[in-house]
């Protein structure tokens, strides 16, 4: 059995480059208007992810990592500050179809089955029906599904149906792909097989991928880059390469170099108060 540390070495060799810039982000902040007045939920935010990267926002409950991937699928607006996706406002890339966005549970419609689900995206773009059958079941296998189109998704483990709606998320074809803790609900084991996986996704189609998670762990075994926030209002207390290479076996967890960035990020943390009472 050859060793993680090895194993490690020789990855971070072969890392890839971040490509051009595909998110920028400078001085944006959200402030929502309510009835007891002001909530400042992001405040001056500066960031910018290339194409191809897998970034992690991480922080406290109630920090605005999930406003900010918001923000970049053109689900809530900036107050203040400038962002671009792909070169144009977010209300422009959601009009595009650039991005492709996974919800915390996976928002199946139980009365379709899993193949019409995948399908749905395409059917109300308009797309041809044996066209997009065969984007279906090609989706499908990229996510380990194959020859499940027909059952429903009451029949499925609550891992397979958090896959069948990344199938749906990528089956048009999107840039970029959106994840607000698309695992958080799902017990150890189904996580750590599914983080496998989603690695081996993205090595295949090399999308870039914004990923929201409460996790440590997590957010260092998947990410090339990990963006630590603070409480509200929302800020970027660190921002870490994460030079782990794209081949990662669970085990790689042991090594120095995981300790060591997982102490990084969790160290970011204490900074920005995530662990006061």
């Amino acid at each position: 059995m050859r060793d993680a540390r090895s194993d490690a070495t020789a990855s971070a060799r072969a890392l890839p480059q971040a490509g051009p810039t595909v998110i920028d982000i400078r001085g944006l902040s959200l402030t929502f208007q309510t009835a007891d007045g002001p909530v400042y939920a992001l405040s001056d935010v500066d960031l910018a992810i290339g194409e191809g990267e897998f970034v992690s926002f991480i922080g406290p409950s109630g920090c605005g990592k999930t406003t900010l991937l918001r923000v970049i699928a053109d689900l809530e607006r900036a107050t203040g500050g400038h962002i671009s996706v792909n070169g144009v406002s977010p209300e422009e890339a959601r009009i595009r179809r650039e991005y492709g966005f996974v919800f915390q549970a996976p928002a199946l419609y139980p009365w379709r089955t899993v193949g019409r689900n995948v399908e749905l995206p395409l059917e109300i773009f308009g797309m041809p029906k044996a066209e997009r059958r065969a984007r279906m079941r090609a989706m499908l296998e990229l996510v380990n599904l194959g020859g499940f189109e027909k059952k429903y998704p009451w029949q499925l483990s609550g891992g397979m149906q958090q896959r069948a709606s990344i199938a749906r998320a990528l089956s048009f074809d999107p840039k970029l792909l959106l994840m607000d803790e698309p695992f958080g609900a799902l017990d150890e084991i189904v996580r750590d097989h599914l983080n496998e996986q989603l690695l081996k996704l993205w090595e295949k189609t090399r999308k870039t991928v914004v990923f929201v998670t409460h996790s440590i762990p997590e957010a260092v075994f998947l990410s090339t880059k990990i963006v630590v926030m603070s409480p509200r209002p929302g800020r970027i207390i660190d921002v870490i390469d994460c030079d782990l290479g794209p081949e990662r076996p669970l085990e790689i967890r042991e090594t120095p170099r995981f300790l060591e960035i997982a102490h990084r990020v969790r160290e970011g943390l204490r900074a920005g108060h995530s662990y006061e009472d």
